[in-house]
């Protein structure tokens, strides 16, 4: 019988990191926007992406 090994892998707290950094990127998205069903799924959407943004407009802002 083959020697079967355990690997597990502890993220716990880098997905609580992301958690709470998604909640607090849904908030400011959702404040900004006018408040309408649309405004709020598409502050929703751009939660999820919100890294994108950020490193788009840090790139832009070094005039790479």
């Amino acid at each position: 019988m083959a020697d079967r090994s355990r690997f597990a892998q502890r993220n716990g707290t880098w997905g609580f990191v992301a958690l709470l950094a998604y909640i607090g990127a849904a908030t400011y998205f959702i404040v900004q926007s006018d408040g309408s069903f649309w405004g709020v799924v598409l502050g929703l959407l751009k939660a999820i992406v919100w890294p994108a943004f950020a490193v788009y407009h840090g790139l832009d802002a070094l005039g790479a």
